[in-house]
């Protein structure tokens, strides 16, 4: 039965496969680059935790920020570098940067998440990864790792199994990109100091 479930979601992944190309989403998240150095910031509407609309141009025209994408608060390699992002946050905003981690996670799981790993920056919610697909770092998991989390109890359902590769990136004043950071390995991520480091270079006139 289980051999026979894997092999029927595998073959309705791949007739999928070329209509999630052509939405931005990759194949694969070695294929996810991610925008670059010099791109300008994408438009995407995603939403804060009280559920309110949030013009991601907009937030970003305040001041210079770093961005953060995370794939939910259902990952303990994303929570732990929320957490430990948490702690650099001051120094930050001492530069005059904002940050701002953007997840697929329902507006429900914000305050949740931010509650229980104590973050208080801003959390904003990407349920159909506009924003991750905008900024070329969707893409779609295999069958085994659906089934996989599926035993875990994770259910992407609602987001398509579509995922973000965690990425860091430091936005200017004027939306344009001055650093940037993805890496498809979920495990390994920017470490806070190195974050604070590259903000702090970019962020110099």
């Amino acid at each position: 039965m289980i051999r026979v479930r894997f092999a029927m979601l595998a073959g309705l992944l791949g007739m999928s496969a070329a209509l999630a190309a052509a939405e931005g989403v990759a194949e694969k998240p070695e294929d996810a680059k991610g925008l670059a150095v010099g791109d300008a910031v994408p438009a995407a509407t995603l939403k804060n935790a009280k559920g309110e609309a949030v013009e991601l141009a907009a937030l970003l025209k305040e001041k210079p920020a770093v961005v953060i994408f995370y794939r939910g608060g259902w990952c303990p390699f994303c929570t732990r570098h929320l957490a430990a992002l948490q702690k650099v946050e001051p120094q930050l905003a001492e530069q005059g940067l904002k940050l701002v981690a953007i997840t697929p996670d329902d507006v429900a799981k914000l305050a949740p998440t931010a509650e229980k790993h104590g973050v208080s920056f801003t959390l904003l919610s990407d349920p159909q990864n506009a924003a991750a697909k905008a900024f070329k770092l969707a893409f779609k998991l295999d069958a085994a790792t659906i089934e996989k989390y599926r035993g875990y109890k994770i259910d992407l359902d609602a987001q398509d199994w579509t995922l973000p590769v965690p990425a860091v990136y430091v936005v200017g004043r004027d939306g344009k990109i001055l650093f940037a950071h993805a890496n498809p390995d979920y495990k390994a991520r920017l470490a806070p100091e190195d974050v604070v480091k590259a903000a702090s270079a970019a962020a110099k006139p």
